[in-house]
């Protein structure tokens, strides 16, 4: 069967397994069927949960089966030239396989509309040049953190990372935790929401809460307690859009500083504390390093930004203490 691929344009293309499929994975199968494209760039497409299989989505390591069908959903691409510029990075740890990063609050992953410069992806060409674009605006692009959520990150900078991280990712077998300061004070030291997150019909530019959604689940350990605000440790299993910050909202405690699914409470202690931007951090990733195979965990210390405003919480505390 042949395919015409078009990326300049949004394009569903459907493929059916013949008997000599049965038992290729997933990945294998649909580079074969669609060469135009690299296997890395639709390792990531399968990754974003383009790739459906009967109308699920799989992992990359799915077998094939004869007389399923293999839904191909190509995202509309930017007529853009990814661009190396020499924009300063915070690198954690380095090797021929991957890229470890200490990611700045406002700083946009990769390029998008409004967004074709100065982002994580324009910094990464120049400090890595051997990682190869393949196709794609996210060259060696695992995961996403939001534009002002800082944190820690891997980059791949080779074919076997790439493989072996999205594998692990949908798994679920890497572990990522955050810092989160939300409005109000939780009760309950610890706690998960398994809340389905979709886009918002009322309002594009938010993800919601909702039945019809992806599954989402979040863990959190309350970490302090204060006057109005509680310091959480989070975990997440899935990485929706958003996740952390629409589960947090759902549960009536948005995260701090968050103008998106912020309430007049969580903007009230924003202004009292003098938080700039949502209080969230990605402090930690752990995985199985590619290769090697031995589970490594890399951190990435608080910011000045929201250091000082828990500096700033336990001054308040040791005055309120001093008083009794």
């Amino acid at each position: 069967m042949t395919h015409q691929i078009q990326e300049d344009q949004q394009e569903l293309i459907e493929l059916f397994p013949q008997r000599e499929h049965l038992g290729l994975r997933l990945d294998k199968y649909v580079a074969d069927e669609l060469p135009e494209l690299s296997r890395t760039y639709l390792q990531q497409l399968i990754s974003d949960g383009s790739v459906l299989v009967d109308g699920l989505v799989r992992r990359t390591s799915f077998k094939i089966t004869p007389g399923q069908i293999v839904t191909v959903e190509l995202p509309e691409v930017e007529e853009t030239e990814l661009l190396a510029e020499d924009i300063p990075l915070d690198v954690v740890y380095e090797d021929s396989d991957i890229l470890m990063i200490n990611k700045p609050a406002g700083l946009v992953v990769h390029p998008a509309a409004g967004h074709s410069h100065g982002t994580l992806v324009n910094a990464v060409l120049f400090h890595a040049p051997e990682i190869s674009i393949q196709g794609s605006t996210r060259p060696g692009i695992i995961h996403r953190l939001d534009k002002d959520t800082s944190g820690i990150m891997v980059i791949a900078k080779s074919d076997r990372a790439q493989t072996s991280l999205v594998e692990q990712w949908q798994a679920r077998e890497v572990r990522k935790q955050y810092l989160a300061l939300v409005s109000g004070v939780i009760e309950e030291d610890t706690a998960t929401i398994d809340a389905p997150i979709g886009r918002s019909s009322a309002n594009r530019q938010q993800m919601t809460a909702t039945r019809s959604g992806r599954e989402a689940i979040t863990h959190f350990t309350v970490l302090e307690r204060f006057e109005d605000c509680t310091l959480l440790d989070v975990a997440i299993e899935t990485g929706r859009t958003h996740q952390i910050r629409v589960h947090l909202a759902f549960i009536g405690h948005p995260v701090v500083g968050d103008a998106l699914y912020g309430n007049k409470p969580s903007a009230r202690v924003a202004e009292r504390l003098g938080v700039k931007r949502q209080f969230l951090h990605a402090q930690s990733l752990s995985f199985d390093m590619p290769g090697a195979g031995e589970r490594v965990t890399f951190e990435a210390p608080l910011p000045s930004d929201l250091s000082v405003v828990l500096e700033e919480l336990h001054s308040e505390e040791t005055d309120a203490d001093s008083v009794v």
